[in-house]
């Protein structure tokens, strides 16, 4: 029996690609079922990198490395989930979703497992790079899990669920990671993520999917393709995950990386741009609509690392992560609004407008945190963290509609669409962390030095704020001299602390501006379309008419 020959399927069953599910109808039992399976594999997907990622530095202190060093673990997920998008929308087409199911989720536990046995920072880099393989997998898988929940009629709700859901990743790890460290440090977070694969394998094996049509699709080129960029996306990653650790231009071997990632990449698309069946088809991902999706999702997404800046304000105020708690809770309920919200919303004609609306709404979130100070606490930033959170699930449904489209109309970019979305998706975020990031230690050292050039001896107010300080150790320390360091110290301390505030202050405004710029390219692009149409619309009705009158003068003829 010929595993790739075309099935016959009833209309309303046909799956809308190779490698995708074929959608039959469902009781209402079955339905929920989906439902349920799909929210926890697209959270397995992505609470495993949330995890690592939001105690970044309790892993460094429980692994014992440098914090360069801890820097890899991002890098190594981001490295792995772009890579193997290349190769997971053809797997799953060659070998059909059973396989792309079980492989990947059994290599996930596997390699989960592992680590829980080798102590070191070599077995938690292999880790990440499995759960981001498998995070590509599971995403996808989710969103498939998700659709199979929902009718035909309501096919766009469940995309944006689908992807929506692994959003809820990042909050749901800021709000109970800490107790998960507490209960074996690094282990305990890898013990929880061991569960989560587990239970989403359990969830897979006793509720598969419907079969979908199978097709051969490797050819011997796309490995060569993928021979090329993955290496130069590992470079790429690598230099943006450490460049603001090791600083940009004092560390040699990131220019070396940089230069190596853009040699290899821009070899993979030479090769694929002269290919008759390209994996990455270059001129489709350089169309001007595609183009242009692709660079508002990579700014949006910019936007949205508000809240790594959000964070590391709270930290340079001395507040853990326990002291956030509410604030998380806040977050999660701004996130799942935007989610109800874009879903209940969706239509092919809004979306356009939905991601407006979305960059308004975080553009305001953004200003809002702008006037910072040190009396600032986590209660006075729910407001402004609901919007941001809001805005940020509200626009990742209509981003994937608008693109899919296109997909739907030519099958054969599935993949480019899938790398694109990833690229935009995870290795934007790493890039707007390294931007916000370097942004906000170059308006620190600026703040800085402004600070500390009128800090001086002469000055009564410094020289009693000195003395102030050392007095507080005064019970300790009985040498004049000693007590009087103690108190340049804390003075030096609390302009740096100042000064970190002010730079926090200008990032949320440098994110703002850039939210506001890209609402305005967007809104420019909006009406240009609608004029285009409009003016359109008067010329063809006058040649409908031209072409009637003259039908009725043939006619009386």
């Amino acid at each position: 029996m010929d595993v790739y020959a075309p099935q016959v399927w009833l209309p309303h069953e046909r799956p809308s690609l190779p490698g995708s599910p074929s959608t039959p109808l469902h009781t209402a039992e079955r339905r929920l079922a989906f439902l349920v399976v799909g929210f926890i594999v697209a959270v397995t997907g992505g609470l495993g990198n949330a995890l690592v990622s939001v105690n970044l530095p309790y892993l460094q202190g429980s692994l014992g490395v440098y914090s360069a060093e801890i820097q890899w673990l991002p890098a190594a997920y981001v490295m792995a989930n772009v890579s193997m998008n290349l190769l997971l929308v053809k797997f799953r087409q060659q070998y059909g979703l059973r396989l792309f199911t079980e492989l990947f989720l059994v290599l996930y536990a596997l390699a989960t497992v592992a680590h829980l046995f080798v102590h070191g920072l070599a077995s938690a880099i292999a880790v990440r790079a499995a759960h981001g393989m498998s995070g590509a997998a599971l995403t996808t898988l989710g969103l498939y899990y998700t659709l199979q929940a929902f009718p035909a009629q309501h096919r766009l709700k469940a995309v944006v669920f689908g992807i929506g859901f692994s959003q809820l990743a990042l909050p749901m790890a800021r709000m109970f990671s800490s107790e998960l460290m507490e209960f074996g440090e690094w282990r305990g977070l890898y013990f929880f993520e061991l569960g989560l694969a587990l239970l989403s394998l359990a969830c897979v094996l006793a509720l598969k999917l419907p079969p979908g049509d199978r097709v051969k699709a490797f050819e011997k080129m796309d490995f060569l393709t993928f021979g090329l960029f993955a290496p130069g996306v590992a470079l790429l990653s690598a230099v943006l995950a450490l460049g603001r650790t090791v600083w940009w231009f004092e560390s040699r071997w990131l220019g070396l990386c940089l230069a190596g990632a853009i040699v290899l990449i821009a070899a993979a698309l030479l090769v694929e741009h002269n290919r008759a069946r390209p994996l990455l088809n270059t001129r489709w991902l350089t169309n001007g609509n595609i183009a242009r999706l692709a660079m508002s999702v990579l700014l949006i997404r910019v936007v949205q690392s508000e809240a790594n800046g959000t964070v590391g304000f709270l930290q340079a105020l001395g507040l853990n992560n326990d002291q956030m708690q509410m604030l998380w809770i806040i977050v999660m309920i701004g996130t799942v609004a935007g989610l109800v919200a874009s879903a209940l919303t969706i239509t092919p004609a809004r979306i356009p407008l939905q991601l407006m609306f979305s960059l308004a709404v975080m553009a305001a979130g953004a200003y809002m945190d702008s006037d910072a100070t040190n009396l600032t606490r986590p209660a006075d930033l729910y407001v402004s963290q609901f919007l941001l959170a809001f805005g940020g699930a509200f626009f990742i449904g209509p981003t994937f509609v608008s693109g899919f489209g296109a997909v739907i109309a030519a099958p054969n970019n599935l993949v480019s669409f899938s790398v694109m979305f990833s690229i935009t998706q995870t290795l934007g975020s790493l890039l707007g962390s390294a931007l916000v990031g370097t942004f906000q230690v170059v308006r620190e050292k600026f703040h800085s030095s402004i600070l500390v050039e009128h800090l001086t001896l002469l000055d009564p107010m410094v020289a009693a704020r000195i003395q102030s300080g050392g007095a507080t150790v005064g019970a300790a320390l009985a040498d004049p001299a000693a007590r009087s360091a103690t108190g340049v110290a804390a003075l030096g301390a609390a302009a740096t602390r100042e000064a970190n505030i002010l730079a926090y202050n200008d990032v949320f405004l440098m994110i703002t501006l850039v939210a506001l710029l890209t609402l305005a390219w967007l809104l420019g692009r909006h009406l240009w379309s609608v004029c285009v149409v409009c003016q359109a619309r008067p010329a063809h009705n006058a040649q409908t008419g031209m072409a009637n009158v003259s039908l009725n003068n043939s006619g009386s003829r």
